[in-house]
């Protein structure tokens, strides 16, 4: 008995080794053959195809060069530092897998005093000091033939803008020119000449500064003005900013239809209502008109899309208050959170972005070409008159009707674009007009057809292209981007929002590689509870039928109370309440008392509910796999009973 017992615990611990050795040899194998899998639901964690293209069409060897600090210190920040500097090295690693030989990687832990530190300063890495004091070193040059594009410091908070940046930088390395930036538009957006004359007269006249948009522009870009009755856009030209094209021409608009199809980028600033940017006249009892509004009627019809000039978007949920706390405009917009896409690059770290009076694009993208939303509104929405909406907002959140609709308020088309003239280039209306004007009556001399030109027009795109349109204008006004401010140092112009860095994002991306424009964000792990979402949106809507049942029994009341006033024929007792009147009244503050009851408790309810839903979710979450793995524990404990009864 004593030998079978040393027998069995021999084999027992012969049994424990090998398996212990199989799951280190398994350990080995799987980990060099570097296979992954990414289980996330929107594949946070796998290179887009816009990354994989540039990485596979790199024809020039790249080195990047990664700094991170290896000191021994286990302060929290370091700690949270080096653990996302581990996420670096997996996606570097991933790099250069797809790179398939153009793409080396060398890491250096940049000590003090140490030629990696020296070197770090060189590729214009900087430490960073933390609030211990300590200077922490974490980012990466990249280098191609001697020429670097520098990434100073990878900030944790710009984890999901890690793959954009790393392959913007990679398709940035080696260029030295300036992309040209060409801005169609017939506002002073450069500013104005001073006027002699009025300074003299003491009417000011000095002058008007550029636009701060143009200014910023400027820093990294060429910008070319663009004249609004030109008939072809520069061939240099790389991105087409049309800003409030008004009263735009055919002719123009054909110049930009076949900038698009060469393969030129358009961004369309377009407006329904220009409110802030373009005033005609100041009226003392409206304040100022705007001028008409703007579109590219013949582009986006070919385009398969319209927006309506005469109508712009109001949004209880984002309307921003104007004058005071209390007092809001329903289609002065400020969008945050559901209202910019959060799955885009272009918007991913944007947080608010700020939309005065404007319009909605509706319709459904030609064959041939995909739409991306990236500014919209929420469902409790609804186009309304936009001169109305100037005047009178009062009015419209009175009589607001949410259409449940999300009005993409800006989109961007990528694919194969068709031109919006098939005949070719439109004759010049002018021209026409000039040659009428000549001809003088009794002439009988027979004028000669003229001779129709070859229509060497292009009638497709060669290539996909990429189109950014946008429902207003106002948009990159100083009064609406950016306001002045006075400091120590003079006065100064501050970023309201994140207008500008939409418009800078956007350009960045078009001006790159055209395949930046299928890098996406790493897609945000916050799933939200839609099930509660919905349940509150429903609270909401039944709480505002409840308030607007409780008005209409005011104003009713109110109705009924004034014919009885009319009524009374003695004029000196109208402002005396009568018997009827007072029951009147007794019974409206008594219904009034009984809605106010119903919303509170219709709220408690409501919420009650809501708090249940959450509790059981989280305790579901939080119990699955315990359950699960008890469960199991207890099927495997029976049926291994079991087996041990039958012997």
């Amino acid at each position: 008995m004593k030998n079978k017992s040393s027998e069995t615990l021999l084999y027992s611990a012969i049994g424990v080794v090998f398996v212990a050795i199989g799951l280190v040899a398994l350990n080995i194998i799987t980990g060099a053959a570097k296979i992954r899998t990414d289980l996330t639901r929107d594949k946070a964690y796998t290179l887009s195809a816009g990354t994989r293209a540039i990485l596979r069409k790199l024809d020039t060897p790249v080195k990047i060069r990664f700094y991170c600090s290896q000191g021994e210190s286990t302060s929290p920040d370091i700690v949270f530092l080096k653990g996302y500097a581990k996420q670096v090295r997996d996606l570097l690693s991933e790099y250069k897998q797809i790179a398939k030989g153009k793409l080396t990687i060398e890491e250096y832990d940049p000590e003090p005093d140490s030629d990696a530190e020296d070197s770090a300063h060189l590729d214009g890495v900087e430490g960073q000091m933390l609030r211990t004091g300590e200077k922490f070193y974490l980012g990466l040059c990249v280098d191609m033939l001697g020429e670097k594009q520098a990434l100073a410091f990878l900030d944790p908070s710009r984890e999901r803008l890690l793959e954009y940046d790393l392959s913007r930088a990679i398709t940035r390395v080696g260029v030295s020119e300036k992309p040209v930036v060409g801005i169609m538009t017939p506002l002073p957006v450069f500013g104005g000449p001073a006027n002699p004359m009025m300074m003299r007269m003491g009417q000011g006249g000095g002058g008007t500064e550029p636009w701060a948009f143009v200014t910023e522009l400027k820093r990294d870009y060429t910008v070319k003005r663009i004249n609004m009755d030109v008939d072809k856009i520069d061939d240099d030209v790389k991105v087409l900013m049309v800003i409030h094209p008004r009263d735009i021409t055919d002719k123009a608009q054909y110049a930009i239809d076949q900038f698009v199809l060469r393969g030129g980028k358009l961004m369309g600033f377009l407006d329904p209502l220009p409110a802030i940017i373009d005033s005609k006249e100041q009226n003392p009892a409206f304040g100022n008109i705007p001028n008409t509004g703007s579109t590219l009627d013949k582009l986006l019809k070919t385009w398969g899309l319209s927006m309506d000039v005469g109508k712009v978007v109001a949004d209880l949920k984002f309307m921003l208050p104007v004058g005071g706390p209390n007092q809001h405009a329903p289609a002065i917009l400020g969008l945050s959170g559901e209202g910019l896409n959060d799955k885009d690059i272009l918007t991913a770290q944007i947080e608010n972005v700020w939309l005065p009076f404007a319009g909605a694009f509706t319709g459904t993208p030609a064959e041939g070409l995909k739409e991306t939303v990236l500014l919209k509104s929420s469902p409790d929405s609804q186009l309304v008159e936009g001169f109305m909406a100037n005047i009178a907002g009062e009015n419209i959140l009175k009589d607001f009707k949410a259409s449940g609709t999300r009005y993409a308020m800006a989109v961007r088309l990528t694919g194969k674009f068709k031109t919006a003239f098939p005949s070719g280039k439109p004759e010049d209306k002018k021209d026409d007009e000039k040659k009428d004007g000549d001809k003088k009556e009794g002439d009988k001399k027979e004028e000669k057809p003229a001779e129709k030109k070859p229509d060497d027009s292009l009638k497709q795109g060669a290539q996909d292209n990429t189109v950014i349109l946008i429902a207003d204008a106002d948009f990159l006004g100083d009064g609406v981007a950016v306001e002045k401010v006075q400091t120590l140092f003079g006065s100064a112009l501050v970023q309201r929002n994140g207008n500008l860095a939409f418009a800078e994002n956007a350009l960045e991306q078009l001006t790159g590689d055209s395949n930046l424009i299928a890098v996406r964000s790493r897609a945000s792990l916050d799933y939200p509870l839609t099930k509660i979402q919905e349940m509150e949106a429903e609270a909401v809507k039944a709480s505002q039928s409840e308030i607007n049942a409780m008005q209409e029994k005011v104003t009713e009341a109110q109705r009924r109370i004034n014919e009885l006033q009319q009524a009374k024929k003695d004029k000196d007792q109208r402002f005396v309440l009568s018997p009827e009147q007072q029951a009147q009244l007794v019974n409206l503050r008594k219904d009034e008392a009984d809605t106010n009851k119903r919303l509170k408790q219709l709220k408690k309810e409501t919420r009650k509910k809501i708090v249940s839903r959450e509790n059981f979710h989280k305790w579901m979450d939080i119990l699955a796999v315990p359950i699960a793995v008890s469960l199991s524990g207890i099927m495997m404990a029976v049926v291994k009973g079991r087996k041990t009864s039958a012997k």
